[in-house]
């Protein structure tokens, strides 16, 4: 004789018969409630799929947080594949060529890595990787940073061809003395910038609605 107690996959039966006893309304809103549970813990477990990153609109809150994600994964990228510095320099972050390949290079391996990812990603991953090593060995070169010392990377200016405000990097060469506290200073300007576009951006649209206000 079967003494299987299981419920059958696809059952609203309780499996242990927790709920036995109970009136039949309490009974299932329990096993809702139950299901719900499950279910934001599997959502919780395998998160949201992870999406490219785009450093122009981030809000400032949002900026700090994916610099320093981004930050301890190229840490640790760089200390799990051995990378030297000619591919990962230590002034990354002061080069946006850098940054944003980085990034990119980040969001596909935690696409690749996901829970929910086919087995072959891995292996796609490292295929992609090292054709962005290529690319990042090439935009170190341009940029001009190196292990000990770092400049900005230099822009070709285009006469006639760009805008009234802007104004050549300031190419001169500094040496690299404590990386660490850099990036920090780095995260800071990048806040203060991008809160001060955002707080620019919300004056223009209120005086732009005070104007239009008959």
């Amino acid at each position: 004789m079967n003494t299987d107690t299981t419920p059958p996959a696809g059952s609203d039966a309780p499996a242990d018969g927790a709920d036995e006893g109970l009136p039949p309304d309490v009974a299932a809103t329990a096993r809702e409630v139950a299901k719900q549970a499950y279910a934001n813990d599997i959502a919780k477990t395998l998160g949201a799929v992870p999406r490219p990153i785009n450093w122009r609109t981030l809000p400032p809150g949002d900026v700090e947080h994916e610099l320093l994600e981004l930050n301890a994964w190229v840490d640790w990228l760089r200390h799990t594949y051995g990378l030297p510095a000619q591919v990962v320099p230590p002034m990354w972050h002061r080069h946006p060529e850098l940054l944003w390949e980085l990034s990119a290079l980040r969001q596909h391996w935690l696409f690749c890595f996901d829970p929910q990812a086919k087995g072959n990603q891995a292996l796609a991953w490292h295929h992609d990787f090292a054709i962005a090593r290529e690319r990042l060995r090439d935009w170190v070169t341009i940029s001009g940073t190196r292990l000990d010392r770092d400049r900005a990377t230099r822009i070709t200016e285009w006469p006639g061809g760009e805008a009234e405000d802007w104004e050549a990097p300031d190419t001169t060469e500094r040496t690299v003395i404590n990386r660490t506290e850099d990036f920090l200073a780095f995260v800071e300007e990048q806040v203060l910038a991008r809160r001060a576009e955002q707080n620019a951006t919300i004056r223009e649209i209120t005086n732009l609605e005070w104007r239009e206000q008959p």
